[in-house]
């Protein structure tokens, strides 16, 4: 299953989220954007895995209060109509 998760923290807590997350990898930091260049503390990632436990032990734990894991699809053009139909 696809999660796109958002992860936010404060400016005090940016540098500390960076090296949470860093500390699981370098492969593991290359999956997220980060909006804190622009003042926006949050970082998004869209992930693979099979349950939303196994997503939140991607999260670190200082983090995974203030961190969103949610459950996305894509839609093929056949399924919009098929939403018509019903």
């Amino acid at each position: 299953m696809t999660y796109q998760i958002e992860s936010s923290h404060t400016a005090e807590e940016c540098l500390k989220a960076l090296d949470e997350v860093l500390a699981k990898g370098p492969q593991h930091l290359a999956k997220f954007d980060w909006g804190c260049m622009s003042g926006d503390h949050r970082g998004w990632a869209t992930v693979e895995a099979k349950s939303e436990s196994e997503v939140q032990n991607l999260i670190p734990t200082s983090l995974r209060a203030k961190t969103r894991a949610v459950p996305v699809t894509k839609f093929t053009p056949e399924q919009i109509r098929s939403f018509h139909q019903k």
